[in-house]
């Protein structure tokens, strides 16, 4: 797996209308998401020199991004999104409620409606068992 398709994929989680673009202070939810370290002030100086109206496009995200990522390989991916994953899932059951996963993109961004949010779930709830287990949600995060 590739961090372009990784980002990719969470710049579309929070591009919830398709806009081709994010709200800056969404860089850092997502860099969180993605088990990224980064220092705070370069990140807030990087933002304002790419955004356009406090908004980034898809390139200006990846170029501020790609300041944070290390470059890893698929184990070391695998073992953050675990990680997280492991964060959510308290009883440790193995998977988390689409109602945990809602809470979850609920906190990152506070703009998505009960429809944006259904329509997530619908997405990656392939089942439609009402839960999401770790390969669904290495899917979510890394499809």
């Amino acid at each position: 797996m590739h961090s372009l398709q990784v980002l990719k994929k969470a710049f579309g989680m929070f591009d919830q209308k398709k806009t081709g673009s994010i709200e800056v202070n969404k860089v850092a939810a997502i860099l969180n998401t993605m088990g990224q370290q980064f220092d705070d002030d370069e990140l807030q100086q990087l933002c304002t020199e790419k955004a356009k109206d406090g908004k980034l496009d898809f390139d200006s995200f990846v170029s501020i991004a790609s300041n944070f990522l290390e470059e890893e390989d698929d184990e070391a991916m695998q073992a953050e999104l675990k990680e997280a994953f492991r964060l959510y899932d308290k009883e440790g059951n193995g998977y988390i409620t689409t109602q945990v996963l809602k809470e979850i993109l609920k906190a990152l961004d506070d703009k998505l409606t009960s429809e944006d949010l259904d329509g997530i779930i619908e997405e990656v709830d392939t089942d439609g068992s009402g839960t999401l287990d770790f390969d669904e949600f290495l899917e979510m995060m890394t499809g």
